[in-house]
């Protein structure tokens, strides 16, 4: 049995997205992003009070970096991952990880523009700092994408789906405007099946309102 602890819009999409890409089966339970993730319950799950958490075989899992390596290997026919040994391990490990380069602006950010209520927390320095450092990593996948449909040469992978839902959430903050191998890229990745199964349903509680949220001004 398989199930996935998930808040739509955040971080726990990536596993949600490469479970539909697997294709197996497992449930999801879905949580609001408040103050629910800090009972004891879910804190015995993950300590951190964050998602994803992963129930499979008996035990929990949670930091989607280990669940994706632990699910590819799990599942070693599904091409999401590459298994030691493969040529492709080292480019698809720094990718995987490369994921949260990306996510740790964009949570910064989400602080900045959502979490924080009162204007006068707000800072446009840190804003425009983390909107910059986006784009630095942007620029790395733009490099990396050069002349190659996805990050490894030998087809969509799990590093795929990672950086990709990263790049989900930090559009929010940073366009992808002048990046066109990225561009190009997340286009053809946010079509598949996979990640369209991710995104959240009618009725489900947002974390990003709004599609885009500009550098505050004070």
């Amino acid at each position: 049995m398989i199930r996935l602890h998930h808040c739509p819009q955040t971080r726990s999409m990536r596993t949600l997205w490469l479970l539909n890409e697997l294709g197996v089966p497992f449930e999801v339970v879905t949580h609001g992003f408040d103050k629910s993730l800090r009972s004891d319950a879910f804190l015995e799950m993950s300590p951190a009070g964050r998602v994803p958490a992963l129930e499979i075989d008996g035990a929990t899992m949670f930091e989607t970096g280990a669940i994706t390596e632990y699910l590819c290997e799990l599942y070693p026919d599904s091409a999401m991952g590459r298994p030691v040994g493969h040529p492709e391990r080292r480019d698809w490990l720094v990718w995987i990880h490369f994921a949260e380069t990306v996510s740790q602006h964009s949570a910064a950010l989400t602080q900045q523009h959502i979490m924080l209520y009162d204007d006068s927390m707000r800072s446009p320095i840190i804003m425009k700092l983390e909107a910059a450092r986006l784009k630095k990593c942007y620029a790395a996948l733009e490099a990396r994408l050069q002349g190659r449909e996805y990050l490894l040469d030998g087809g969509f992978s799990a590093a795929d789906i990672g950086v990709g839902q990263a790049i989900y959430m930090s559009r929010h903050f940073a366009r992808l405007t002048g990046f066109d191998a990225l561009s190009a890229w997340y286009a053809r990745i946010s079509a598949r099946k996979g990640f369209l199964a991710s995104l959240p349903v009618e009725g489900e509680r947002l974390l990003y309102p709004e599609p885009f949220y500009p550098v505050w001004e004070s």
